[in-house]
């Protein structure tokens, strides 16, 4: 080796030597990562008792299926394309088990519940669909049939399926054949399909005009990103009423504008020129959701300094002095029961049950559209959800279990998160300015459970978020694409354009909560608050008025007086609450406070609106019943006229609400006239509602007083960690690099000498 290779080496060395005592002596210096390992211990005990309310295995999915199949009389297949006509086992799902057996056996020690599961069956060799609850569970060796016992049918129409992967692959045939191979000059030329390029179809509901129909408008998009939003002017509607796809026929067709009774009409009126041509031409691909500029950091992420606060077991949850079991549904989404704050139970039930939008428009299809999502299945689309976008990075991911128009169930893991979440801003906090100076606050961090649903084109991010004052909330953000048709004269009369040839359809947002509350025991009352201005004479100078506020207190006594409809003022303040008292004398209660500015209704002289009846009300308190278990159905989007299940029979028998187990149907939701910004995406800011739960006289004071989280500090005490946990992070273990804390607020306070 030369000498100049050699110093070279030894220069080499020396370097490497000196920079790994470098990074030694930067890396001795920090904290070691945060992890999310708990330090402190939890404060209740999980409950395996919680799993009276757990969603069904994996294995007792397959073994309901396989009981089913062994029923030879029933004939049932389980194949992902099984036809209209053959015998469909379509949705194997939880059947809860009655309330009452439920508190006996969390509360008195009484007998375990049966477990059991509901299966729909739509059996159309025989034209009905039936519900059948298979027992017990894990091992069924019963069946009975509840079609009779839940909706007062002894069966239900055909009609009023929802549409299968089986009939959407004859559907997709039906087109080819019926439509596509007879048009193709006039697809070539307006909207460039050919044997490589492909139309995209989005179907509008209801399927018709009466009950028994099963005719649907067939909207064209083309194929691009976010093709909701790349509507062509092209309709068809199909009549698919029969269980033999041989006799599906075409009873109507929609281009430009015009309407044709049939495709050879079409086809006639293009070719001899009596139609105005839509001329395709290449449009931008303005509904990606591709980034249009490179990543350059990461945002704020949230992370556990002292590890996880909260603890998730089976279906189980731990969150400081909140504990709850959960679920999600494939047809009514999530859910939560038995929730406890301080060792009492709050709620015994909190749910989603529907989401429902109405919409506008001059083109066929969506002047008649009215989403009820339940009917297609809201928990059935909640997918993976993405770390550091969905939820939090280090939140907690729970996989959940599904069986509806699949052969087998499936897993969708992380379909489900919870963390806990700084909210932004303080709980509560006070600056003492004025003789005695000191600060006090607290930070406003609550436990949240969420699943975000993707069903077509909206996605909804449903959040039950559960506070350290004892509140709960309850509310859902919509993001995804708007719904869109293709701009025609007369069209701006039901919306906004938002791209070239393009309307975005004026529609309403209506959410359904069902809120079972149990205010200390199941022996509530309903009452309602506000307040009114009184001419009151002024004590000391008796000659004088004044108009003073009053509190006014109402007791609500029947079902009808507490069906609080959307259109008439009601009292600001709506209460479930107990016959027991606070310190102070006042009934302890939880407060219904509903947030959201909902669109209009549906007129209640419309025959659809049968079918979400439920949003006639703002909140409607009902006595519980086992049988009344949801406001909406499977059934009420493709047979609105005549609803398996009518909300607002629940009310017409005016049952007496007092001292009984109440429940509480609360609507949330918004309008949402679509403009330029909702392209190409809605976002979630402003686009949402909801209902929080709030306890009003339920403790003697505020419960978050006692936190741990809570921050006090005086005059010379500003970094001192006794009461300051913000002034400790430069000692912890685990901590982030953050800049030391230091207050100066005290320099400016009110001086009463020189």
């Amino acid at each position: 080796m030369n000498s100049l290779a050699k110093w070279a080496l030894i220069l080499f060395v020396l370097v490497s030597i000196i920079l790994n005592i470098v990074l030694i002596g930067i890396y001795s210096t920090r904290s070691p990562k945060c992890t999310a390992q708990r330090v402190h211990p939890l404060r209740g005990k999980h409950d395996e008792r919680s799993l009276v309310f757990a969603d069904l295995t994996q294995d007792e999915y397959v073994q309901v299926q396989q009981y089913m199949l062994k029923q030879k009389d029933l004939n049932i297949s389980t194949s992902q394309v099984t036809k209209p006509c053959e015998n469909f086992l379509f949705l194997i799902d939880l059947s809860l088990p009655k309330k009452a057996e439920v508190l006996a056996y969390l509360d008195k020690n009484g007998k375990k519940p049966a477990r059991e599961a509901t299966v729909v069956v739509f059996h159309g060799s025989k034209g009905y669909i039936k519900e059948y609850v298979v027992s017990p569970l894990p091992n069924p060796t019963k069946h009975r049939d509840v079609t009779k016992e839940r909706y007062k049918k002894d069966q239900l129409p055909i009609t009023a399926r929802t549409v299968t992967i089986g009939e959407y692959a004859l559907l997709f045939k039906f087109f080819e054949t019926e439509v596509m191979s007879k048009l193709e000059k006039l697809l070539k030329e307006s909207f460039d399909v050919d044997q490589q390029k492909t139309l995209d179809m989005f179907e509008q509901m209801p399927r018709g005009l009466q009950s028994g129909d099963r005719k649907t408008w067939v909207s064209f998009f083309r194929n691009k990103s976010g093709l909701y939003i790349h509507p062509v002017g092209f309709e068809v509607l199909v009549n698919h009423k029969s269980l033999n796809a041989s006799e599906w026929k075409v009873e109507g067709v929609y281009y430009n504008g015009k309407y044709f009774d049939s495709v050879e009409q079409l086809q006639h009126a293009y070719n001899n020129g009596s139609v105005n041509k839509i001329i395709y031409k290449e449009s931008p691909d303005y509904g990606s959701l591709k980034a249009k500029n490179k990543p350059l950091q990461i945002g704020p992420q949230l992370f556990y300094a002292d590890g996880k606060r909260h603890s998730v077991s089976k279906n189980h949850v731990l969150y400081l002095d909140w504990s709850f079991a959960f679920g999600l549904s494939s047809l009514t989404g999530m859910r939560v029961f038995d929730v406890q704050f301080k060792g009492e139970r709050i709620i015994y039930e909190l749910s989603v049950q529907e989401a429902m939008s109405v919409y506008g428009s001059v083109t066929p299809g969506m002047m008649l559209t009215k989403f009820l999502d339940s009917s297609i299945g809201i928990g059935r689309f909640a997918h993976e959800l993405v770390r550091g976008v969905d939820c939090p990075y280090e939140a907690t991911f729970v996989d959940t279990y599904r069986y509806i128009d699949a052969p087998a169930p499936l897993r969708f893991r992380n379909s489900i998160c919870i963390f806990e979440h700084n909210m932004g801003q303080p709980l509560r906090r006070h600056f003492a300015d004025f003789f005695q100076n000191s600060y006090g606050g607290m930070v406003n961090t609550a436990l949240v459970f969420r699943t975000i649903t993707a069903i077509g084109n909206y996605d909804y991010m449903w959040d039950f978020i559960f506070y350290q004052t004892g509140s709960v909330e309850a509310k859902v953000h919509a993001t995804g694409y708007i719904s869109s048709s293709y701009l025609v004269h007369g069209a701006l009369k039901h919306g906004h354009q938002v791209a070239d040839k393009v309307l975005g359809n004026i529609h309403t947002h209506f959410i359904n909560f069902k809120v079972d509350l149990d205010v200390q025991g199941v022996k509530n009352v309903f009452q309602t608050k506000d307040m009114q201005f009184v001419n009151v004479s002024v004590p000391w100078k008796p000659d004088h008025y004044a108009m003073i506020p009053h509190l006014v207190e109402t007791q609500l006594k029947t079902e009808k007086e507490a069906a609080l409809r959307y259109n008439v003022k009601t009292a600001r303040y709506l209460h479930i609450a107990s016959n027991k008292t606070n310190r102070w004398g006042h009934q302890r209660s939880y407060r219904l406070q509903v947030y959201s500015f909902t669109g209009d209704h549906l007129p209640e002289s419309e025959s659809e609106e049968k079918a979400m009846s439920w949003a006639r009300y703002k909140v409607a308190i009902t006595k519980h019943k086992d049988l009344e278990q949801t406001s909406s159905s499977l059934y009420s989007q493709n047979d609105m006229w005549d609803p398996a299940v009518d909300f607002s029979k629940y009310i017409e028998d005016n049952e007496n609400i007092e001292h009984e187990d109440l429940v509480a149907w609360v609507t949330a939701g918004f309008l949402h006239i679509p403009h330029a910004e909702d392209i190409p995406n809605t976002v979630t800011v402003g686009n949402g509602g909801g209902v929080l739960l709030r306890p009003h006289n339920y403790f003697d004071e505020d419960p978050s007083i006692h936190s741990a989280d809570a921050v006090y500090f005086s005059p010379g005490r500003e970094t001192s960690c006794e009461n300051n946990r913000m002034a400790c992070h430069a000692q912890e273990t685990c901590s982030p690099a953050l800049e030391p804390f230091t207050y100066n607020g005290f320099d400016g306070v009110m001086k009463f000498e020189d």
